[in-house]
Formats: C-alpha cells, structure tokens, sequence
C-alpha cells in the first residue's frame, strides 16, 4: 500500500465508523475492513471504480459532491470521513470540510501539494503549468481546479476555526522522507492532514 495510505491507517482507531469521499477503486476502505475492522461507506462517481469497489466488498454510494453534497447523512455519524487526492476537485473545497467535520469527529484529508519544489522549478524554467505524477493533466483538461499548497490549505483552517492534529507529507513515490518536514510547503509533494473542530 501507499506510504500515504499506511500513514492514514496508523490514525484510524480500529473499527472506526469511516466515511471516504472520492473513495476511487475502494484500496483504503478495503484495507481498513480487513486491518482494523473499520465500517463504513464509500462515495464515488467513476462507474469502472464502484464495480471494482464491490468487488472488493466495499459498500460504496455513487454520489456526486458537487451535485448532491452530503445532506443525506446525519451529524457526527462517522468516526473519520477521509478525502484522498479528492479535494482539488471539488467545486467548493471549504464547503467540502465544513461538511467532512459536521458528519465525523475527525477528518483526513490528502492532496497535492502546488508549492513542491519540483513544481516551482518546471514552471519557471518553462513558464508553463506544470505536470507531474501527480498532476499528469494539461491545464485545459485537468479535473483539479483547485490547487493549493501546504500554507493556503492551513490559512483556510485557520479562517475556519479546524484544528489541525496532524500534518505529514510524501513523496512522488508515496515516501516519506525525514527533511520533508523540514521544510513541507516546498519538500512535500503529498500534503496530509488530519483535522478536528
């Protein structure tokens, strides 16, 4: 598994009522079921990720966010509500916390970081928007259309009274590296947080 995703799974106490929005192919919920005896749901919108999901035997609801947000479940009905790689993508990401927090105690939240290094380099040396692992997209086609960094996501926080209780980073390789927490909003490429009102 990911080092992102062992680093999310050393934060969810076992059999935790989860939530996963944007869940993709179900890999961390499956997990958690099978390590921790988690319980929960999955919300996704891609048809090829839910068939895999069940598949997997992961409960998983297609459900659109930004059409339908989260109003058909009620307050503080998870333990933790995750969003992996998700939150870039959605319309109203500040919107999308309020609700994670509203539903669950705590929420894990990863995404990639646009002050990496990597990324300040390619679009100076370039001057054009950059591609990367982790954000393979042109500008005209990408589905993230909110990047934001280490620094923006923890202002937003901030503004919105969201304690932060933890705060890593990886790699392109899904590594974690010790001088990353040096210096995140430049070392990080994968920022993850874990937050609480």
């Amino acid at each position: 598994m990911r080092a992102d995703l062992e680093i999310i799974e050393k934060w969810i106490s076992p059999e935790s009522h989860v939530l996963d929005l944007g869940c993709g192919d179900g890999t961390l919920l499956a997990h958690l079921q099978q390590e921790k005896q988690a319980t929960g749901y999955g919300l996704e919108i891609n048809p090829d990720h839910i068939t895999t999901c069940m598949g997997r035997g992961v409960s998983v609801i297609e459900q659109n966010l930004d059409l339908q947000g989260l109003g058909n479940f009620e307050d503080q009905s998870f333990d933790v509500v995750l969003m992996t790689q998700a939150l870039q993508a959605v319309r109203r990401p500040d919107v999308v916390l309020d609700e994670m927090l509203r539903l669950g105690r705590e929420g894990i939240v990863t995404f990639p970081n646009f002050a990496y290094w990597r990324l300040r380099w390619y679009l100076m040396r370039r001057g054009r928007m950059p591609e990367s692992e982790t954000l393979p997209y042109k500008w005209y086609n990408t589905p993230n259309i909110h990047l934001c960094t280490f620094k923006d996501f923890e202002a937003l926080c901030y503004r919105k009274n969201i304690h932060i209780l933890n705060r890593t980073v990886v790699d392109s390789e899904h590594r974690y590296r010790w001088f990353s927490r040096l210096w995140p909003n430049m070392l990080g490429q994968i920022a993850i947080y874990r937050i609480t009102r």
